[in-house]
């Protein structure tokens, strides 16, 4: 089965959802005081994880170095006395010698292994199960590659991070409605509750997933490009205000400057990444199943990309 590759030219260093590396770029041009309230607002989401890979590296990451790097990415859904699952998985992959960014999403109904429980689920159960940890562990072992960082977003806070921008406009191909909100056809925009309807509509499109994923990279495309633009600046205590209370990361404040620094011309041409499947009812749960030639496939093309091979 073959699978899809689109590329897209793009511009800055445009990791999915870590707005705050798009924000040291220019803020920091605006006096002491923004900056100092940025390196406040890293260090409160940053939140280091002690686990053990699943995949080694042959030597420890280097950023000064510029080796090349993954992070995942997990948009979870989760509310007050619920831990909440992985309502969407990205995995991304940069390597500054080919100046690329290869970005996969993970379908979330992909069966496979959760390490650490020793059965086969859904992808993103793992997240139910055991937190980012069993979450990395588990698309780790899925992918083969080696996860160097994860980004958390909360998918109900979603929303308050695009108010604080201003609102999204996004150009929609599927016309449809969810609830008294209507998404015609064209160019739309889209305040936070109805850009967290947008992203989360599955049933009524056709590609499933996949359509779901490419809506959520069109608003988070549009949220940073919003996030870098200088009249943006001006709103800087309301983004980072939301980031503080929906944004969980490894990275820490030093690594956002060293990728800003080292990396920062990287991703002029991305690479989307789609994963091939097939449904299929497994005691009475629907399971998105990739064979094993597929997920060779895409083992082999991310390990080169990291230069792991």
């Amino acid at each position: 089965m073959e699978r899809q590759v689109h590329k897209k030219n793009k511009k800055g260093f445009k990791i999915l959802l870590v707005t705050l590396l798009v924000l040291i770029s220019g803020i920091v041009t605006y006096g002491y005081s923004i900056y100092k309230n940025v390196n406040k607002a890293a260090n409160t989401v940053h939140s280091p994880i002690d686990r053990t890979p699943t995949v080694k590296r042959e030597s420890d990451l280097s950023l000064l170095k510029r080796d090349p790097f993954s992070v995942l990415v997990l948009g979870i859904d989760e509310e007050a006395g619920d831990k909440g699952r992985s309502d969407s998985m990205i995995m991304i992959t940069v390597n500054p010698e080919k100046k690329s960014m290869e970005m996969l999403s993970i379908p979330r109904d992909t069966r496979t292994e959760i390490v650490g429980k020793g059965f086969d689920d859904k992808i993103n159960h793992a997240y139910a199960f055991g937190g980012v940890k069993m979450s990395m562990n588990t698309v780790e072992k899925f992918l083969d590659i080696p996860i160097d960082y994860y980004v958390k977003l909360n998918m109900q806070g979603f929303k308050d991070i695009v108010e604080a921008i201003g609102g999204v406009t996004v150009n929609n191909d599927l016309d449809f409605s969810v609830g008294k909100n209507h998404f015609p056809v064209g160019q739309i925009s889209l305040n936070g509750k109805e850009a967290l309807d947008f992203v989360r509509m599955r049933k009524q499109d056709p590609r499933g997933d996949f359509g779901r994923q490419m809506r959520q990279r069109l608003v988070i495309q549009d949220v940073m490009n919003k996030a870098a633009n200088i009249s943006t600046l001006w709103k800087y205590t309301g983004i980072l205000e939301a980031l503080t209370n929906n944004v969980e990361t490894n990275i820490s404040f030093d690594e956002m400057k060293d990728m800003q620094k080292y990396y920062g011309d990287v991703p002029q041409n991305v690479e989307q990444i789609q994963m091939e499947g097939t449904g299929e009812i497994i005691d009475n749960i629907w399971y998105f199943i990739v064979s094993e030639e597929e997920q060779s496939k895409i083992q082999t093309q991310l390990k080169e990309h990291m230069k792991i091979m």
